[in-house]
């Protein structure tokens, strides 16, 4: 018989691991969008959930590794994106491509913001086991971007396919700063005499395929 909607999980139940789990990432990202990643405790999280600070330990030993947990579940979040794009349109263009990849991408700001700001932090600060639980979601992010490629471009030489993974993933990192601009920094480039065009997670993404396919 299955458990009512409203049951309350058995202690130490997977079911609740999970969603404790997932309700200390939630606080977690939701301080990050008012807060910087060294200004964010363990205390903070605590306050924001139903648990103690010592209960959080139960779960993730550092700050470090909710970040590591929160920038796992964007990757997968993201594969999910790209598998339902394959499912959904059969065959694009190189341009549609372009377009559909953008798309993904812009709604993983997260990801992207983590990769940038806070990646080395998190993999130096984090338990080995659970950093090859990241590095499986990111090599499956690898596979689904080839599993695009694959599908739309079937002509496309392999190496080819593999040169566009090895440099559209380094250029992931940097796609955050050209994309959110701090009003220190703005005043500091026009101060400077830097022209600079803020341009948005689609607009860098989908011209930086576009070129990486020849469009």
């Amino acid at each position: 018989m299955s458990r009512e909607k409203n049951a309350p999980m058995p202690k130490g139940s997977p079911e609740l691991t999970e969603a404790r789990r997932e309700e200390i990432m939630n606080a977690c990202e939701a301080l990050y969008q008012t807060k910087s990643f060294k200004e964010i405790t363990l205390k903070d999280v605590a306050a924001a959930t139903s648990l103690t600070r010592t209960s959080i330990y139960n779960y993730f030993q550092t700050k470090e590794e909710i970040f590591l947990a929160l920038l796992q579940r964007e990757y997968e979040w993201w594969i999910a994106d790209l598998n339902r794009l394959m499912t959904e349109d059969e065959t694009l263009t190189k341009a549609e491509f372009a377009d559909k990849l953008a798309r993904t991408l812009e709604q993983r700001g997260q990801l992207l913001k983590i990769l940038s700001m806070n990646h080395y932090d998190l993999e130096s600060s984090s338990r080995p086991e659970k950093l090859a639980e990241l590095k499986v979601a990111y090599g499956n992010s690898l596979k689904a971007v080839m599993r695009c490629l694959e599908q739309y471009f079937p002509a496309l030489p392999t190496a080819e396919k593999q040169q566009f993974l090895y440099t559209f993933f380094p250029f992931m990192f940097g796609i955050y700063p050209y994309t959110f601009v701090t009003e220190k920094q703005r005043t500091a480039m026009e101060a400077a005499g830097v022209n600079y065009v803020v341009l948005s997670i689609y607009e860098i993404t989908r011209d930086c395929v576009k070129t990486l396919l020849g469009e």
